[in-house]
């Protein structure tokens, strides 16, 4: 897994939730991969679950909840933090690969699969309105009421999704990935106001310079 700074506090609980997908917007927990700036945002357990909430992942009582479970069971904390950080790359390796048009992994594709499995075993199939819903309770499965919603976000936007509309962030030290729901698929950016914005200054300093635009 690619190491990432952990010299600045997290911003778990206010990050942009920019992926119109659960999964995706867990990918985007680590920022500038691959550059100076990298920055992991799920340093421990509790930042974990306040990602979760933050992401409509875990309601308040839930999260509530599960910070208490993981407070007295460190080596609980300890698998929550790895347990979700091995979703993460997973979900970013074979959403970044789509993103890019080339296929994603077999190996990736096939431990989603067994990570959603394990987190089907600790939950409930209960009825919601019309239909049915999996319930997971973080009394029953602690870290697999965290991770269920969101597996179960990446297969379902593996499976009934238009996947071209995956898409990657081409700003500086971003890399961040969304789906695009733009009529066109016109969407280039995580944030038009962040690196759209840089991306336009740098052109615009280019052309100030006489160099040749890069963008």
């Amino acid at each position: 897994m690619e190491q990432l700074s952990q010299d600045q506090a997290p911003r778990a609980a206010a990050l942009p939730l920019v992926g119109n997908e659960l999964a995706l917007d867990l990918a985007n927990t680590a920022s500038g991969r691959g550059t100076a700036k990298a920055r992991e945002h799920l340093q421990r357990a509790e930042h974990v679950v306040l990602w979760a909430r933050h992401a409509q992942a875990l309601s308040s009582a839930d999260g509530e909840t599960l910070q208490t479970i993981l407070a007295a069971n460190p080596k609980l904390a300890a698998r929550m933090v790895r347990r979700t950080l091995e979703l993460r790359e997973v979900v970013y390796a074979i959403a970044a690969a789509i993103a890019a048009g080339h296929p994603a992994d077999a190996a990736a594709i096939d431990q989603l699969r067994r990570i959603y499995a394990e987190c089907v075993g600790h939950a409930r199939l209960v009825p919601h309105g019309a239909t049915f819903v999996w319930v997971w309770e973080p009394a029953e499965g602690p870290v697999e009421a965290v991770l269920g919603p969101i597996t179960l976000s990446a297969l379902t936007l593996l499976t009934q999704a238009d996947l071209s509309r995956i898409k990657q962030c081409r700003g500086d030290h971003c890399g961040w990935l969304f789906f695009d729901t733009t009529k066109n698929k016109s969407r280039r950016w995580c944030e038009m106001e962040v690196c759209g914005n840089r991306a336009k200054q740098r052109r615009f300093h280019r052309r100030r310079a006489g160099r040749p635009e890069g963008d």
